[in-house]
């Protein structure tokens, strides 16, 4: 389990496609000696299983076909800065909330503003363009994940969501070198999640459909 707390941010060194799957290699210089082979690793926002290479600052990981599919990660160029997460042990304080590093979707980074002029102090507002299929899984004031950032959503308009980053943010994350039109990993709350499963079994667990069935 994750936070969405980035401790830290990584460089692509290397992406190579194989017949379904890929590996990524990943430079992470601040985690270097914090994982073991076998360890998971949130990689903007994708749980990943680590592998070592020869490199000690260096990891690598096998990306899957649904992977691929479901998130950003086989668009990733060489160079790319990723977000990066090792996960939280039990027992620790959530600073976040829990992230699972299970992307529900991609979305559309719409903007990425400053609020006001002065860009080492300033905060920034982020509008995102979200997948249909996430309707009923966020809500205004909800959180949410972006690249595996645990972010607060501050407005909703449906599909567009607007959200609030401090200063830290936007220079400890791979915020900084997002451009718009750029695809993003959305997590949303496993909290929501649960909420839009209750509401879809509730349309058909009537109380004709109880007498029905004998109940």
């Amino acid at each position: 389990m994750f936070t969405g707390l980035i401790e830290a941010t990584g460089t692509v060194r290397s992406f190579a496609k194989t017949d379904g799957a890929a590996r990524l290699v990943v430079s992470a210089p601040a985690l270097a000696g914090r994982w073991r082979t076998g360890d998971s690793i949130a990689v903007n926002g994708v749980c990943l299983t680590a592998i070592p290479v020869d490199a000690p600052e260096e990891f690598a990981a096998d990306l899957a076909a649904e992977t691929l599919e479901r998130t950003t990660l086989g668009a990733l160029a060489v160079g790319a800065v990723v977000n990066l997460e090792l996960p939280t042990p039990a027992g620790s304080p959530l600073g976040g909330h829990v992230v699972q590093g299970h992307v529900d979707g991609t979305g559309e980074l719409v903007s990425l503003k400053p609020l006001r002029d002065d860009l080492e102090t300033t905060d920034w507002r982020m509008t995102i363009a979200l997948p249909e299929r996430l309707a009923g899984q966020v809500v205004s004031q909800g959180s949410i994940t972006v690249d595996g950032i645990s972010l607060t959503v501050a407005k909703l308009e449906w599909p567009r969501v607007e959200i609030a980053v401090i200063p830290h943010t936007y220079r400890a994350t791979n915020l900084h070198a997002l451009q718009a039109g750029a695809r993003v990993n959305v997590e949303t709350d496993v909290l929501a999640k649960y909420a839009a499963a209750q509401r879809v079994t509730s349309e058909w667990l009537t109380v004709e459909y109880l007498l029905a069935n004998g109940y």
